[in-house]
Formats: structure tokens, sequence, C-alpha cells
């Protein structure tokens, strides 16, 4: 017999993961709402976040698998109008404030070394000069957007393009992003791993792969997903850069170097498809399980 629970699905309609997930709370509850944010509309007089003409703070629980298809800032406005739906007492699945911390790569990193959680050495200005140095110091750098998802807007930039051309090259970039978020590019072996907590608890792990011509792993430059079975070590170090952030299900990113694993981010959202094409998890179905324990 259906779970009697209302869960909603905020997400992009149409895209996989958002589906899936859709299709799990449909199959464990009998009913399926998919919510895009752009069409939701909140009244702070009434205390209501409508979509569609269905309240969702008369719902008991929100899934958030996207809350966009690109980060920006408005992606952190959106967060804000979950928290109108906590206040009524409806969970959300993570906590607004807890996908807040995440959005904003530079607000997420400062948590993770606040942390004491290895990271590729970072430098973060707005001064073009401070910028030079920063490549100066690490050989090859990679600038990277505070919002952005799948390696989009990251460019490399190397003392070997000479200082003219890298000078022309901060400043393009400068121009979209004004604080220039700078990380060392580092030797990798052509992999790195997204590892998964659910409830905090390590579900397992798998390698995003890179192609060959790509500087980045990234499936939206070309890399494949595969099985991995990562050291005790390394589970460790990602259980503890999740634990920072409070999250219902996250994904873990992690590099393994020479001088040992470094994290490169933990996600607001997580992903569903690694862990389904890498680890053979159908994460949907027990994310569902989760949510519905927690509102019992």
């Amino acid at each position: 017999m259906p779970d009697s629970k209302r869960i909603g699905v905020v997400g992009i309609p149409g895209k996989w993961s958002t589906e899936v997930l859709a299709d799990a709370v449909a199959a464990a509850t009998g009913t399926r709402l998919v919510i895009d944010m752009a069409d939701v509309v909140l009244d702070l007089e009434s205390g209501s976040l409508l979509y569609e003409g269905t309240n969702l703070c008369e719902f008991d629980g929100l899934i958030v698998k996207k809350i966009s298809s690109t980060y920006s800032p408005d992606t952190l406005d959106r967060l804000e109008m979950l928290r109108v739906a906590e206040a009524a007492g409806v969970m959300v699945f993570s906590p607004a404030e807890s996908m807040l911390r995440l959005i904003d790569r530079l607000a997420c990193t400062v948590t993770l070394r606040n942390g004491d959680v290895p990271m590729p050495a970072t430098r973060v200005t707005e001064d073009a000069a401070a910028a030079w140095s920063a490549v100066e110091a690490f050989g090859d750098a990679v600038f990277k957007p505070l919002y952005s998802t799948k390696a989009r807007g990251m460019t490399v930039i190397s003392t070997a393009d000479g200082r003219d051309a890298a000078m022309q090259a901060i400043e393009a970039f400068r121009a979209d992003n004004p604080v220039m978020y700078i990380q060392e590019k580092l030797a990798l072996p052509g992999r790195d791993l997204g590892m998964v907590f659910l409830g905090g608890e390590y579900l397992g792990c798998y390698a995003r792969v890179g192609k060959g011509d790509a500087w980045n792993t990234t499936i939206h430059s070309g890399g494949h997903y595969e099985a991995a079975d990562p050291p005790e070590e390394v589970i460790a170090l990602a259980s503890h850069a999740q634990s920072l952030f409070d999250l219902d299900f996250t994904t873990v990113d992690v590099a393994e170097t020479e001088q040992g694993a470094v994290v490169f981010e933990v996600s607001a959202f997580g992903g569903f498809r690694g862990a389904k094409e890498g680890m053979g998890i159908d994460v949907a179905e027990r994310y569902v399980a989760y949510a519905l324990e927690c509102l019992r």
C-alpha cells in the first residue's frame, strides 16, 4: 500500500535524475509532482509557496534534486524561498541552509579549509596582478567561477603562455568573474572520485575517468563513469568533509595525488547517474526510502 506522505521533487522537468527521483516518489506514495522553481510564487503575506496552484507549504516533504540548471546568485534566492516551507513544517531534503552554503564555491571552500580538509592550493582575489602572482606560484592554475557546475566556465592559465597572454586571459576571466577563485592545477591520475553519502552514511564510490585530451574528468567534457574502491583513509576523509554541511544526500569530489588525497568540493545535490552507472546503485529509490523514514 502506498505511503500517504505528500512529497514533491524540486528539479528540472525532463532531466533524467529529476524524473527518476519523481518516479521513485510515485512508486512509494502514489503521487508525483516535479516542481520547477522558476514557476514558484512566494506569498509572504499568506505564508504560501505556490506551484501551479498547489501550496508546497502543505506538503510533508520536498526533495531537492536540482534547484536550477545553472548556478548563480539567483539560485540562492530559490533556496531562501524553500525556507518558508521549512518554517511551515515541511521537511526539505537537504535543509535549505545546508544547500545555501554549497552553491557559492568560496563558501564551500572556506568551510572545508576551516575544517582542516586538504584541498588544492587556492587563492581568491579581485586584483589582476595578484592573480598573475598565483599563476607564477602554481605554474598551471585553474580559474573557477564562484557559481558553476561540471567545470563550466573554468579556464586554465599557465606561465607557459607568457605573462602578456596570461594577463589577457586573466582580464577576460575577471570581466565575468570579478572575484577570481584560483586553484593550483594538480597532476591527476586521469580520474577523480565521486563518493556518495546518504544521511551521512557512505554508500559507495564511482570514478569519473577523463577523456584523453581533456584537462578535467567531467562527463560534460567527455569523461565516463567506472566503479572505484578507495582505501579506508580516503573514505574517512570524504566522510569528514561531508559531515561539515549537514546534508541528507551528497557526493564528495576527491582526487588522489602523489601527495595524498584532496577534496575538490562537496555537492549540494549529489549525482544519481554516477552512482547508477559506476556503482550499480539506484540512489533515487534509496533516497525516497530515507526521506519517508525521516518523515515518520
